[in-house]
């Protein structure tokens, strides 16, 4: 009796917050894809699914501080393509691009990190600061695109990512290409992204500086959205462009602005996936998948900064869950996973409406039950 009253509650106050059915229809997403998963793993092997489930989401813990900088680390450049999105999204745009702009950053960082080692100490900030910069002019052409011809973003932005990829392939065979080893060559240590004090905490991961920077761009992109006039502005056209317009707002700017800014946050996790050592970059035939994973952290995320960045870390998560799980599974099982919690987040609005009208529910049952008592007059 009493935990029904104290659900009761729980409910009655959910109802006054609509951003808390937000957040739940997100966490049905998440319950509904893992709940599918383990199906998947009991159709294929009865037997180790519940191993497999609880590998796929505790695996990275069991591996102690190791795993989780692990975790952290191939969470990072997933939270800023999520951010990417999101930001986008925000403004009233599509930004489908992020994978393009990601690689076109990749490029650029990879070349710098290569032929620019006189930089020393300021060899990677450098590398970071370049891969942003590309990454931000190509995303300004899908705003161009849309600002002064009204193409549509999506169309323009899908259709950039295979000219990215085509186009850095060229760029890495004639400018940074190691035909002995059939990929470009390897970064110079100065480029690599410092660990600071993090390797001493997350002993023999991969974990670096990129979290930091994830959190101090969640924090901006927070606050220009929902601190600044610049942000407000940025949100109002993407509403509806002729109010923009009739109050004064520069809207052509606006919406080239927002994909740059979006471009600047993809091309910074490019450089964070290739600013490291034990890996080089080869030429690819289609757009790197974090790019178009970013979409699916930006849904889950609500498109809200905090939120993109707690999406990301769960990804990370049940990623490195599925890696230490290929004993039991194939790895394209955590792939089904987040493919069904983008289905459940891509229907947001579905979910919330069958939510909301559970709690109207529940919370008109218990006061008309309250008003036949005589509790309330």
């Amino acid at each position: 009796m009493k935990l029904g009253k104290l659900l009761d509650k729980v409910l009655l106050a959910i109802s006054r917050r609509p951003n808390s059915i937000d957040v739940i229809s997100s966490f049905t997403a998440v319950i509904f894809g893992l709940l599918f998963g383990f199906i998947v793993m009991l159709i294929i092997n009865p037997g180790a699914a519940p191993q497999g489930l609880a590998t796929i989401i505790f695996g990275p813990f069991q591996r102690g501080m190791r795993g989780i900088g692990d975790t952290i680390f191939y969470a990072v450049p997933i939270i800023f393509t999520g951010l990417s999105v999101a930001f986008a999204f925000r403004t009233g745009l599509f930004n489908i691009g992020a994978a393009g702009q990601m690689f076109i950053g990749s490029f650029v960082a990879v070349y710098i990190g290569i032929n620019w080692g006189f930089l020393g100490p300021f060899h990677w900030p450098v590398a970071v600061l370049g891969a942003m910069l590309a990454g931000g002019v190509w995303g300004a052409i899908p705003g161009l695109l849309k600002a002064f011809r009204n193409v549509h973003e999506v169309v323009s932005s899908i259709m950039l990512n295979y000219v990215a990829v085509h186009l850095v392939s060229i760029l890495i065979r004639s400018q940074i290409y190691d035909s002995a080893r059939g990929r470009a060559y390897s970064v110079e240590s100065t480029s690599h992204m410092p660990t600071w004090f993090l390797s001493d905490i997350f002993p023999r991961s991969s974990i670096n500086i990129g979290f930091f920077l994830a959190i101090l761009a969640v924090i901006i992109v927070h606050i220009v959205l929902n601190r600044t006039a610049f942000g407000y502005e940025l949100k109002s056209v993407g509403f509806n462009r002729d109010a923009a317009r009739y109050a004064g707002m520069n809207e052509k700017r606006n919406i080239i602005l927002s994909f740059t800014i979006a471009g600047l946050l993809s091309g910074i996790a490019g450089a964070l996936v290739y600013l490291r050592p034990g890996i080089s970059m080869a030429t690819a035939e289609v757009p790197p998948e974090a790019g178009f994973t970013g979409i699916a952290i930006a849904l889950l995320g609500l498109s809200a900064p905090v939120g993109v960045l707690v999406a990301g870390l769960f990804y990370g998560l049940i990623d490195r869950g599925g890696y230490f799980a290929q004993s039991l599974f194939r790895e394209e099982i955590v792939s089904i996973i987040i493919a069904v919690i983008i289905y459940f987040s891509a229907l947001s609005l579905f979910t919330k409406h069958l939510i909301a009208k559970f709690i109207r529910r529940r919370v008109k049952r218990d006061v008309e039950l309250q008003e036949s008592k005589g509790e309330i007059k």
